[in-house]
């Protein structure tokens, strides 16, 4: 998980000083106005959430703190996933069932790193401990289906997700747009049904790299002084790293399966 948790650990630590930078979560991928105008958004709060983003992607790049890193992102992710549920019932009272999954992929996107920091946490703890196993499986779970949240949020947003591919693509935006929609979805299914996830989930990886490099790069060049720009390619190398989390993960269950036999 090497390489998984390198990524990882560097999009915490690049979110963490970029909310200290600007004083405040990022409204975009931590939108805690969702829970009303008066929640404290700036000030203490959002530092010290950035100060254990800090620690914890420092943390899990060393063996002997490896753990605690891993339950501090978890809890920060998580944090961040409870800010986007108020949306879950407001969104679709607005937007209808479009905005129900668009709240749907504010809350997945933060929970699948939740999940791959739970893997990483598990993957160094006892390995006959049935318990932690178990909830193992529910992080995987939890990536999968997340995963064809996604792919469904492409669907309904073709036009917002279209916007976003450089105009030099051929083919146009909107056939991108369900392109990688569909390689969501696809994704999704095999990390749930266990048929070639880990070429699945290393596929996806690549996809969010590429979403990176093509879509996202651009929009900081652009708007070098906007938070949100910051912050949403910040959280899609947290979504590279927790991707290629979960690949190992799943890849090391299999070699373990395969030495049993």
């Amino acid at each position: 998980m090497k390489v998984g948790v390198c990524v990882l650990a560097v999009a915490a630590m690049a979110t963490g000083i970029v909310n200290l930078a600007f004083g405040a979560f990022d409204p975009a991928e931590e939108p805690i106005a969702a829970w009303g105008d008066n929640v404290p958004a700036h000030g203490a709060f959002s530092d010290v959430v950035a100060v254990l983003l800090i620690a914890g992607g420092m943390a899990i790049v060393t063996r002997r703190a490896a753990r605690f890193g891993a339950i501090v992102l978890a809890l920060c992710y998580l944090l961040f996933a409870i800010f986007a549920f108020p949306r879950l019932f407001t969104a679709p009272h607005f937007l209808g069932w479009q905005g129900a999954i668009g709240a749907a992929v504010g809350v997945g996107q933060n929970l699948i790193v939740v999940a791959a920091a739970v893997l990483l946490y598990i993957s160094f703890s006892a390995r006959n401990d049935t318990r932690l196993q178990f909830v193992a499986q529910v992080s995987r779970w939890v990536f999968g289906l997340s995963t064809i949240i996604f792919g469904l949020g492409h669907f309904t947003g073709i036009g917002s997700v279209a916007a976003m591919v450089p105009k030099w693509m051929p083919l146009g935006g909107a056939v991108w747009a369900m392109v990688t929609g569909i390689g969501f979805l696809s994704a999704g299914v095999a990390i749930l049904c266990g048929v070639l996830d880990v070429l699945a989930a290393r596929l996806l990886a690549l996809m969010l790299l590429v979403f990176s490099a093509l879509a996202l790069a651009p929009i900081l060049l652009a708007y070098p002084h906007n938070h949100a720009a910051w912050g949403v390619n910040t959280y899609n190398l947290a979504a590279i790293g927790a991707t290629l989390i979960l690949a190992e993960w799943l890849a090391g269950r299999r070699s373990a399966r395969a030495a049993g036999q």
